[in-house]
């Protein structure tokens, strides 16, 4: 609820970009983030600079190559959110966001009730949209350049 009270909480002017954590964010998500590997070169970035460039880019919907020189360079962003993405990292985070807001408003912490609604579920029985990543699809041959002319 909008309160004067409460407007404190979620005043972002003083952050270098709306998208960027405050300190009580992260506190909530760095502890989530892994360590780097054993064995390997030290970590040389700082995990808040990567989690708030993957911020803003989801936030403004800019392009890689629009990421402010300020934050880490964007082929080392990528590289981080696509890691993250496999380990399981950024869904770890959700979770565990998604699970204190629950308890903010004093639920339980993993819903008890669905809805499915009707036209969801005949559209599912069709099959839906599928995500299909371009570099899993097979590359199609061209019949006009084939060497075989019937």
């Amino acid at each position: 609820m909008w309160t004067n009270d409460n407007r404190g909480r979620y005043d972002r002017t003083k952050l270098r970009y709306p998208s960027d954590l405050t300190d009580q964010e992260w506190a909530l998500i760095g502890p989530l983030i892994p360590p780097a590997k054993p064995g390997g070169n030290r970590r040389r970035v700082c995990a808040r600079g990567v989690v708030d460039g993957i911020m803003y880019i989801l936030s403004t919907g800019c392009q890689w190559g629009a990421l402010p020189k300020d934050l880490p360079p964007k082929s080392t962003v990528n590289d981080y959110m696509l890691r993250w993405s496999d380990d399981g990292t950024l869904e770890r985070i959700h979770h565990a966001l998604y699970v204190q807001c629950r308890e903010q408003v004093e639920r339980q912490a993993s819903p008890t009730v669905a809805i499915i609604d009707s036209q969801s579920v005949k559209s599912a029985e069709k099959g839906g949209a599928r995500m299909t990543y371009r570099g899993m699809t097979p590359a199609r041959r061209s019949r006009a350049r084939s060497a075989i002319c019937w």
